[in-house]
């Protein structure tokens, strides 16, 4: 048990690294579309410069830092609603929340066959992106490996908390 809490902080760094990464990549391509788009401005158009594919760029990786982002904090991003939880044990409320990411994995698994199969179709197809003509297909495959991050990091926690639940709170390590 302690191996899988191990690995599964693990792919949350690496989770967390891509999400930050991607975000920060987002913000670049943003903030330099935007000055370019200030000079294009100020010279009264005579410099005409632009970020090709910005929107593109944009759209892709906000993909990316959400799904990673996603798949970095299943285990934190859970409301409780005390109103409904109140009364329940620390353990009881630990295994709840472990069959609530059941859910998730459902939804990550999902989404990471279906991406999977829109990545098949579109190297089939040699679909690229509209400006820049990037090949669509790895661009969904590195989505289907996060969805499937999200789905394995949630099967993980949803163990944690409903096999190993201890009944004074919390996950046992022994």
């Amino acid at each position: 048990m302690q191996a899988l809490s191990f690995v599964s902080r693990q792919l949350a760094r690496l989770c967390l690294l891509v999400a930050g990464l991607a975000l920060l990549g987002l913000m670049g391509v943003t903030i330099v579309d935007v000055l370019l788009r200030l000079v294009f401005r100020l010279s009264g158009g005579a410099l005409n410069w632009s970020v090709i594919g910005s929107v593109e760029l944009v759209r892709y990786l906000l993909m990316f830092s959400l799904l990673a982002a996603m798949a970095a904090s299943v285990e934190r991003s859970q409301v409780v609603v005390e109103a409904f939880s109140h009364g329940l044990s620390p353990a009881l409320k630990e295994r709840l929340g472990g069959i609530f990411l059941i859910g998730f994995v459902v939804l990550g698994a999902v989404m990471a066959v279906g991406l999977w199969q829109e990545a098949s179709i579109a190297s089939q197809r040699g679909q690229v992106t509209q400006d820049l003509r990037i090949p669509m297909a790895p661009i969904y495959q590195f989505g289907a490996v996060l969805c499937a991050l999200l789905a394995l990091r949630s099967l993980v926690h949803a163990a944690l908390g409903t096999l190993f639940a201890t009944e004074g709170g919390g996950v046992h390590h022994g």
